[in-house]
C-alpha cells in the first residue's frame, strides 16, 4: 500500500495552489499535513497545535540567555544557482541568531502562497528547507500557511522566526569596536548578489557564480573558541560588507580603514562588477560575516576559521582606527584613499 503522502503527491502532479489551499478546509489540511508536517517532521511539530511547546530545561542546559529573531524572504527567482528561497529562509534566520553567538535551536515557518503557484515548485522549495534545516541542526517546529489571490504576491513569500541559546560570557555588539581591532571576513564577497542578478536572465552574461548561502553558527562557535572576546559580529546581507562596517563605525564612534588588495573577491564576481559598474563591497551575501576582533587574537581567529568549511577563504581586510569617527575609508590598489559610504538606494532589488 502506498503511503498517504505518496498518494497526495501523485494527485498533485501538475496542479497549482488555489484559494482553497488557504481556506482552512480539507485542501488546506492536506497541504499542511502531507507536505509541511511530513517534510519538517519532528515531535514538537507533530502535535499540530497553534504553537510549539518547547521544554525549557533543554534550553537551560545550553546557555543562560535566549536570542530571538524574525525575517521575511521575497527573492526572485525562487531557485537560483547555489540555492533557493528555501535555503535562504533557514540559513538567514540561523545566521541572524549566530551573530549574537547563539546556538540556533528552533524555527517557525510562515508561507504566503500566491494562487497559481505550481505545487511541484512548492514541494521543491519545502524539501530544500527541510534539507537546509537538517544541515544546520535546527527544527522547524511551528508555522502558518496563507494563500493570496493571483497577482497579490510573487509566487511565494516566506517568513521565519528563530530561537537560539547564548552561552554565558558571550557579548558581541555593534558598539564594541575599538581602535587597533582587526576587521575579518570569512571569505569572498558578492557571490550572492551577482548570482541573483544573473539568474534573472536580464543581462547577456555567462558566469558560473553561485550563491554563498550557508549556515554560519558552527563557524562562529569555532571563532569564539579562538577568541571569546569578539567585539562585533554581523552577517553581510543587504547592503553588503560596506553597510555592516558603516554601522559598526557609527555605533562605536570609530573609523575603519580597509585595504583593497586584501578583499577576497572571486574573479568571476570581480569581472561581472567591472562590466556592470558594481562594487563588491555593496553586494549582498548570504553566507558571509564580518567580525571585529582584538588585534592580538586576529591571526588565531583567522587560522581557526580557515580550518572550517565555511571559512576557508577567511582574511583580515582592515583595521579599526580613531578617525574619521563614524566613517569607513579604503586604501586603494592605486595608492589612494576613498570613502566607503553607506549604500544609497538599492543596487539589487529582491535579493533575499
Amino acid at each position: 500500500m502506498k503511503s498517504p503522502g505518496r498518494s497526495w503527491m501523485e494527485r498533485m502532479q501538475g496542479q497549482c495552489i488555489t484559494l482553497a489551499h488557504g481556506s482552512g478546509g480539507k485542501a488546506m489540511r492536506e497541504l499542511v499535513e502531507e507536505l509541511f508536517v511530513a517534510a519538517f517532521d519532528n515531535p514538537l511539530l507533530a502535535a499540530m497545535d497553534d504553537q510549539a511547546v518547547v521544554p525549557l530545561d533543554a534550553l537551560r542546559q545550553q546557555g543562560n540567555r535566549l536570542a530571538f529573531t524574525t525575517d521575511s524572504y521575497v527573492v526572485s527567482p525562487l531557485v537560483f544557482p547555489g540555492g533557493s528561497i528555501g535555503e535562504l529562509a533557514v540559513n538567514g534566520t540561523v545566521n541572524d541568531l549566530a551573530m549574537s553567538g547563539a546556538a540556533p535551536r528552533f524555527l517557525s515557518c510562515g508561507m504566503i502562497l500566491e494562487e497559481g503557484l505550481p505545487i511541484a515548485e512548492l514541494v521543491d522549495i519545502v524539501h530544500r528547507m527541510r534539507d537546509a534545516a537538517s544541515r544546520a541542526g535546527v527544527a522547524i517546529v511551528t508555522g502558518d500557511t496563507k494563500v493570496v489571490e493571483r497577482g497579490a504576491a510573487d509566487k511565494l513569500f516566506i517568513n521565519t522566526a528563530g530561537i537560539g541559546v547564548i552561552q554565558p560570557g558571550v557579548a558581541m555588539a555593534s558598539n564594541r569596536a575599538r581602535p587597533g581591532d582587526a576587521v575579518i571576513v570569512n571569505g569572498a564577497i558578492g557571490d550572492h548578489g551577482i548570482a541573483i542578478l544573473l539568474a534573472r536572465n536580464e543581462l547577456a552574461l555567462e558566469s558560473s557564480v553561485e550563491s554563498d548561502t550557508q549556515p554560519l553558527h558552527n563557524l562562529v562557535a569555532v571563532m569564539l573558541e579562538a577568541c571569546p572576546e569578539i567585539h562585533c559580529l554581523r552577517d553581510a546581507t543587504r547592503g553588503g560588507v560596506a553597510t555592516v562596517l558603516n554601522e559598526f563605525a557609527a555605533s562605536s564612534n570609530v573609523g575603519i580603514r580597509l585595504t583593497e588588495s586584501s578583499l577576497p573577491v572571486h574573479e568571476s564576481v570581480r569581472g561581472a562588477c567591472e562590466i556592470l559598474g558594481l562594487d563588491p563591497l555593496y553586494l549582498a551575501n548570504e553566507g558571509k560575516l564580518v567580525a571585529i576582533v582584538p588585534r592580538e587574537h586576529a591571526q588565531a581567529v583567522v587560522n581557526a576559521m580557515r580550518r572550517h568549511p565555511a571559512g576557508l577563504e577567511s582574511a583580515m581586510i582592515g583595521e579599526v582606527v580613531d578617525a574619521p569617527p563614524g566613517g569607513v575609508v579604503m586604501a586603494t590598489a592605486f595608492g589612494g584613499t576613498r570613502v566607503v559610504d553607506t549604500l544609497v538606494g538599492d543596487q539589487l532589488p529582491r535579493i533575499c
